[in-house]
């Protein structure tokens, strides 16, 4: 499962922090191991459900999210970066993991996805927060994966979660248009 992973996300080598990296990682794993997808369909799913005949992937949409939440953090680094820190290991894995939890909020039957029943009850971002803590995530980026939707409104979203919330939905609301 750790090859699938890896060749799911080149993006972890992106992340510095080999402990990080690592535990970022693990999630993922630990997340196959308690969903009923498997690596390949994440290439073929939609990212979302809340779009009829989504024409994106899942990891079309999230390896598009990763690479604008990143650039956007080196931008702000390299101008704002006197006046403001971001730690760019917490955007990147943030990034990763946000989303990890629609593997235990979708299930595929009959070759069509739809909203698990647990899913029904508790949305990716909850069920995101519990895999990446079951798995020694930092609380940094556990709090990316808890505020990058909109359940993050009702809470301060730290610098990096508010990159990583702006990365998602600019690679999302375009779609509601269609």
């Amino acid at each position: 499962m750790r090859e699938a992973v890896q060749e799911l996300w080149p993006e972890l080598d992106w992340i510095k922090d080999r402990e990080l990296r690592e535990k970022v990682t693990h999630t993922w794993i630990r997340a196959f191991e308690l969903s009923p997808l498997e690596p390949q369909d994440l290439n073929e799913i939609p990212f979302t459900l809340l779009v009829p005949d989504c024409p994106a992937t899942f990891m079309e949409h999230k390896r598009c999210v990763v690479h604008i939440a990143r650039k956007a953090a080196e931008s702000m680094q390299e101008f704002l970066g006197r006046a403001l820190r971001i730690h760019l290991d917490t955007v990147i894995a943030g990034a990763i993991l946000a989303d990890v939890g629609k593997l235990l909020e979708y299930e595929k039957t009959g070759g069509e996805v739809r909203q698990s029943d647990r899913g029904k009850s508790l949305r990716h971002p909850f069920t995101g927060v519990g895999l990446a803590m079951e798995c020694g995530v930092p609380d940094e980026v556990s709090h990316i994966i808890a505020a990058h939707a909109a359940e993050g409104d009702l809470v301060k979203r730290s610098t990096e979660a508010y990159i990583v919330h702006h990365a998602d939905f600019m690679s999302f609301l375009p779609f509601k248009n269609l």
